[in-house]
């Protein structure tokens, strides 16, 4: 597992694609026209060629499933099962490690009890067909159960309350739920009976992760559950966009202590027990301060790296403009918005002459 981290390397998110949903504005437009709803442009074999060029290794394809399911039983379109498999394949053969999940599904998988029964139906139907379609791919294709499985729209929507009987429930449930969706995957043989697997606790938060109450799969296969996390860390840097801060000061020890230690924390949890952990999704939002993102971006990778734990940068296709950006990739004409970023990605992100872990 540990060799495995390693060559995974550093990696990207296609975010804001095959993760897109219908909503009131687009309630009744053809399924295949959510590829291009928020990210604006189609995915294509030059955009891997690119990432590949630039040094990354890792993919991260998030999807959302519940606006292309039909019947009680939640039967995938074709179509669109096709077109991810087209991504995928284009991934695969370009020898990326390849993350597949369930993303923007979070009302089919509520995790309470009141609705536990109607997601896990949810989840081994989904699961199950995802699962057969791939089952003949190597272990360069990495299932991952669920995007930030939480209570939504409640005050415990991103903070878990290990006091409050509704988080204790969540956890419950979402243990349950990961537990569910290793036993669907190994079910259906091929090389899913062995291959990589990643699942997240409450809200993919790597504090959650280290919670009691996280409780990971047992597994038939032998040291092959990943531990999924997101860290948008330090928060008021990375990701707050009102009331935050636009400086990364790396002569400051605070911000750097605060991603050091909760890759610490992970780092002696998981990794020294050679349980594998991948930080799914992190970054950090443009607020016109690219020096600040790039002192953040190396730091950060560097740290990662030398603790043995892949990180996917979350690119939303977004560079200019309002809103959250996170654009690395400028998709239309496959350039990066910011070289200096990538850069920092590259270089600091090795795995080669790092210091140990603390």
């Amino acid at each position: 597992a540990m060799r495995f981290m390693k060559a995974m390397g550093v990696g990207w998110n296609l975010g804001n694609t095959f993760d897109a949903i219908k909503q009131g504005w687009n309630a009744n437009a053809d399924e295949m026209t959510l590829e291009t709803s928020w990210s604006g442009v189609k995915t294509t074999e030059a955009m891997l060629d690119t990432l590949k060029e630039a040094g990354f290794s890792s993919i991260r394809i998030p999807v959302s499933w519940h606006d292309h399911v039909s019947g009680e039983d939640h039967q995938i379109s074709e179509r669109w099962m096709a077109r991810v498999q087209q991504v995928v394949d284009w991934a695969y053969d370009r020898d990326f490690y390849v993350i597949l999940n369930i993303h923007h599904d979070e009302d089919q998988f509520l995790p309470t009890e009141a609705h536990y029964e109607a997601s896990a139906h949810y989840i081994q139907c989904v699961w199950q067909q995802i699962a057969e379609r791939f089952r003949d791919y190597g272990d360069h294709l990495i299932l991952e159960s669920m995007n930030e499985p939480r209570l939504l729209n409640s005050q415990y929507e991103w903070y878990f309350n290990s006091s409050a009987r509704e988080c204790l429930e969540a956890a419950d449930c979402i243990n349950r739920l990961n537990q569910l969706f290793v036993d669907t995957v190994r079910s259906t043989g091929g090389n899913n009976a062995d291959r990589y697997l990643m699942v997240p606790a409450y809200d993919a938060n790597p504090s959650y992760a280290l919670d009691s109450h996280f409780v990971l799969p047992t597994d038939t296969a032998d040291n092959r559950i990943i531990v999924s996390v997101h860290a948008y860390t330090p928060y008021s840097f990375a990701l707050q966009m009102d009331g935050g801060t636009a400086a990364f000061d790396l002569e400051k020890p605070a911000q750097r202590e605060e991603i050091a230690q909760f890759m610490n924390n992970l780092y002696n949890r998981y990794t020294v027990n050679g349980i594998p952990v991948v930080i799914g999704e992190y970054g950090a939002l443009s607020k016109n301060n690219l020096q600040d993102r790039v002192s953040f971006t190396a730091f950060y990778v560097a740290t990662a790296s030398a603790r043995n734990m892949p990180c996917l940068w979350w690119d939303n296709n977004a560079s200019s403009g309002n809103g959250e950006k996170f654009g690395l990739l400028q998709r239309k004409d496959c350039t990066f918005a910011y070289p200096e970023i990538l850069e920092a990605i590259m270089t600091y992100g090795g795995y080669d002459n790092l210091p140990a872990a603390e």
